[in-house]
Parts: C-alpha cells; structure tokens; sequence
C-alpha cells in the first residue's frame, strides 16, 4: 500500500456539505464527478497528500443511500492507494481478509476500486485504488 488515498464521507446533501467542509479545511472542493455504476455523486477536496471524497446517493438503492439510512451521515470507508490491485487482492484474499468485488470496477478520480467487507477489517470499509492507465 502506497498511502491513505482518501477518506469517503457519506453525505445527504452534497451542495451543504461542499459548504460545510470549504469553512472547515479553508479551501474550496476540486472537482465533483457521477459514478453511475455506484449510484453517487462525489465531491473531493485536498488535504496534503490525502483527500476527502464526499459521496450523496443519486439514487434510493445505492450503497450510500442505503447507509444513511441505516447510520446516518459519516465516515463511510478509507481507500487505500495501490500499485497494482490485482496482486493486491490476491495477497488480500490469501490472509484471509473478505473481498467484496474481487474484479475491479470503475471508481470515481480516474481509479479501478475494489472494496474489503467491513467484517474482515474490524467494522471499517476498506477501498484498494489504483490509478488507471
């Protein structure tokens, strides 16, 4: 693992929440962007080598919407920035850690995601990124 890639915070409102962390790290978000696929629209700010991806559900059965409602608005998973995701995974998968999607799919900021089940990885939702080519 390269470094703590990002930090995704569940939001219900992203336009409010934008505001809300421009008046807490000082500065404005960098880009907002759809992943269809996931059901979100994310919003991500800097913050040294890490950012802070903010993710609003665009619709009722995404995994985001889903979470806000079962825990409210929040931390939602830390991604982890990898090399190479496959081999990853499968180093991942040999400890004994449980793989949500062991095919990478397409993320948001140009990555190829995967995510570890929160069961494996002491109650916190864990994504491998990588940049892709």
């Amino acid at each position: 693992m390269k470094k703590v890639e990002h930090i995704g915070i569940a939001v219900a409102d992203l336009e409010k929440s934008n505001a809300l962390f421009k008046n807490l790290l000082g500065k404005a978000h960098f880009k907002t962007e759809k992943v269809e696929g996931e059901g979100v629209e994310t919003s991500f700010f800097q913050v040294g080598e890490t950012k802070v991806e903010l993710l609003q559900a665009t619709r009722s059965d995404s995994s985001i919407a889903k979470y806000i409602d079962r825990k409210s608005e929040g931390v939602h998973h830390i991604a982890f920035a990898v090399e190479d995701i496959l081999t990853e995974v499968a180093r991942l998968k040999e400890a004994g850690f449980e793989i949500l999607n062991e095919t990478p799919k397409e993320g948001a900021d140009n990555k190829l995601v995967v995510f570890l089940h929160p069961r494996s990885t002491n109650g916190v939702l864990v994504e491998l990124c990588q940049e892709k080519a």
